[in-house]
């Protein structure tokens, strides 16, 4: 199997290269005069038309990346993707995932990431030299032919190159956003962690289109063609629609700003949703061959949203709310047992309660080996969404019901933590939750499993000290008794803002509030792809041919009749609307028979979860209990022995790190910025080769 899996991670890699190498060579002259020609005239089709080319170039590789991927990925769920002894990748490797940027705008960068960013970047540069190189070779006789001074050729030039280079970064922009994405974990990636790469590509694009329409706005002036900017040409560039699509993508590029898109995030939140008048009206402006180039992405991404979407339309059975003294409360919804996920995952929840439209994302603090029927996320009251949450389910008067719609989980499709000897977990303030996980499965894994558990170091800082009840997440609600001794556990807690206990007379006792169940709540399920790889893959093929079926049937029976593949005569704006819908209907018809097969199936077993969700009181007012636990009285004593608090000071990060011995020591970061950088800066010094860098962040 693994031999398997090797080769074809190779050929993958293989089909990559050529999509890239194709790339390198689309703004050259071999490419325009000699390859695009040949392949145009063996794909001449009654059925495609000219597109047919342009798909089989851009959009088909991806596509088969894709849906070999799902494959690939499937055939490995199985197989253990750790290292037992506690075994490191090969010093090189280790050393390009090492931070080489830990400050700037780019955030923490590492050799790998900086590596690729420079190719890209030389890619960028290469195409626009290319361009640029190949219209200026006649421009005089192009400048004298049209009537035009030369600097004034150049600049309708230039704009049209930024525009075509600008295509380029829309080509990758939607896959870091694709949560469910086949293709990111090929290489070991996550949406999460991918997020700056969609920031990096979307500011590049934008300076790029930016730039574009300026060229194109000054050219029109200089040359009194100012009217152009009204032109909406039945089969050519429809200028109306670009202008649109610009508009569209500075007012998401202007609220995406870190000021603004952390001032005002529910201003970003729904300006972003214009992403779809952005991709519509770009597909109007340069015609839905050319809009072949940026297909691939943002077809995986539309199979994701509607996936997505499909499971948002379910309300799920939440059964508890554990209410903690620091205004943070975890959540616990009932789960099918199918559905698996990895240490570190995050859920996206929306309570139409509070708002239909927003959904927040946070980290799952529950095992699903450890809980098979259970899923539990913690939410700390720090912004307007969550503190209004935090008050209804503290509020005196209990609830029956609690009305709540999740999307995911998503999470890496593997994890390292066994690779270690030890493991050093930072954390500040509620970036604690994503390594309460983390312990969880390792405690299970200490319980239940032969593996070689590695030391765990947990530095956790908080304000004030009634937020160290946030330790109580650490040992989960459940039937079954947990024995922490099991793990070579030690936690050192530092409370920054107080030089001793506060005082406990006015402190709220945890709360734990159980809910009434209901038949028409659902367990949260797995939705289709990152666990059930196969019905993505189908999804995805079978969707592909849906669509060229369609468009191949109007184009064979209704289009080529009027137009004959010249492209001159039938409106470009009819083909392209009638391309994007043939794209969603194909889509929404195989994502949604999937979806409803796959809840047919998991539907099955949903009466006994319910079951099994039965609160411990029978009447409603009584589930709301009280408990009077605080970090000194721990079920288990062995946490409390396990626990140092330092009271009036911060960590000492370089005496910490530094001082952990052992081949491999596994450091991750989650908390603010200053504890990343300094940690990263700390991993990357080249003081302490034993040091392995990693960042977990929900901030961008």
């Amino acid at each position: 199997m693994k031999m398997v899996r090797s080769a074809m991670k190779l050929f993958l890699a293989l089909v990559f290269l050529g999509y890239m190498v194709l790339w390198i060579m689309t703004p050259t002259k071999l490419y325009f005069e000699h390859w695009l020609p040949e392949i145009r005239a063996k794909t001449k089709s009654t059925y495609f038309g000219r597109q047919g080319a342009i798909m089989l170039i851009y959009t088909f590789p991806i596509l088969f990346i894709a849906a070999m991927g799902c494959i690939y990925l499937h055939l490995g769920k199985k197989q253990a993707d750790r290292n037992v002894d506690g075994k490191v990748p090969t010093s090189g490797l280790a050393t390009l995932k090492q931070p080489v940027i830990v400050k700037g705008p780019l955030g923490i960068v590492s050799w790998m990431e900086l590596s690729f960013l420079t190719m890209f970047i030389v890619l960028l540069a290469w195409s626009t030299t290319s361009y640029l190189n190949g219209m200026f070779v006649n421009i005089k006789q192009m400048a004298a032919h049209s009537r035009l001074r030369v600097w004034e050729a150049k600049l309708e030039m230039s704009g049209l190159t930024l525009g075509l280079v600008g295509n380029i970064c829309l080509a990758f922009l939607f896959f870091p956003v694709t949560r469910g994405s086949s293709v990111l974990p090929l290489v070991g990636l996550t949406s999460e962690a991918t997020i700056k790469y969609h920031i990096w590509l979307g500011h590049i694009a934008m300076i790029m289109f930016t730039a574009h329409g300026l060229c194109y706005l000054i050219f029109w002036a200089k040359t009194e063609q100012i009217s152009e900017v009204l032109k909406w040409d039945k089969v050519e560039v429809s200028n109306v629609a670009g202008e649109i699509a610009l508009l569209s993508g500075l007012a998401m590029w202007a609220t995406s700003l870190p000021k603004i898109r952390r001032k005002m995030f529910e201003l970003f939140y729904y300006t972003h949703h214009l992403y779809i008048l952005f991709v519509v009206f770009f597909v109007f402006h340069v015609g839905f061959s050319h809009s072949c180039i940026m297909l691939p992405s943002f077809y995986l991404f539309l199979i994701d949203r509607c996936l997505r979407f499909l499971q948002s339309q379910q309300k799920i059975s939440l059964v508890s709310a554990r209410i903690l003294p620091c205004e943070t409360v975890e959540l616990t919804f009932s789960k099918s047992p199918e559905l698996s996920y990895t240490p570190t995952s995050t859920l996206f929840v929306n309570v139409p309660g509070i708002s239909k439209l927003q959904w927040h994302p946070f980290t799952i603090t529950s095992s699903s080996k450890m809980n098979p029927n259970k899923l539990s996320i913690a939410i700390r009251s720090e912004g307007s969404w969550s503190s209004e949450l935090y008050q209804k389910l503290s509020s005196p008067s209990p609830l029956d019901r609690f009305e709540v719609s999740v999307e995911g989980p998503y999470g890496p499709a593997s994890t390292h933590f066994l690779r270690h000897d030890t493991l050093v977990m930072l954390s500040g303030g509620s970036g604690i939750t994503p390594f309460i996980s983390v312990i969880r499965e390792l405690l299970f894994n200490a319980s239940n499993s032969g593996d070689r558990i590695p030391q765990i170091l947990l530095i956790c800082a908080f304000k004030k000290s009634i937020d160290l009840t946030m330790l109580e997440l650490l040992l989960p609600v459940s039937d079954t008794p947990v024995d922490i001794s099991r793990l070579q556990l030690q936690i050192e807690a530092y409370v920054t803002r107080e030089k001793e206990p506060a005082a406990r007379e006015n402190r709220k006792p945890l709360q734990t509030v159980w809910f009434k169940p209901s038949a028409l709540d659902a367990p949260v399920s797995a939705i289709l792809g990152p666990n059930s790889w196969l019905w993505l893959g189908v999804i995805i093929s079978s969707s592909f041919v849906i669509f060229l079926l369609l468009i191949g049937i109007l184009t064979r029976y209704y289009i080529y009749p009027i137009d004959h593949n010249s492209d001159m005569i039938y409106s470009s704006l009819a083909r392209a609307a009638l391309n994007m819908l043939f794209i969603c209907i194909a889509i929404a018809m195989t994502a949604t028979a999937a979806f409803l097969w796959n809840k047919k199936q998991n539907g099955k077993g949903m009466r006994r979860i319910q079951n099994m969700n039965t609160p411990p009181k029978t009447s409603p007012a009584a589930w709301f209990n009280n408990g009077d636990r605080e970090l000194e009285s721990f079920p288990h004593q062995s946490l409390l022995q396990a626990s140092k608090i330092h009271y009036g000071e911060r960590p000492d990060l370089k005496k910490i790190l530094f001082g952990r011995k052992g081949t491999s020591v596994g450091v991750i970061v989650s908390g603010p910025r200053e504890m990343r950088q300094e940690a990263a800066a700390i991993c990357s010094s080249g003081l302490a080769d034993n040091l392995h860098f990693e960042s977990i962040s929900f901030t961008w």
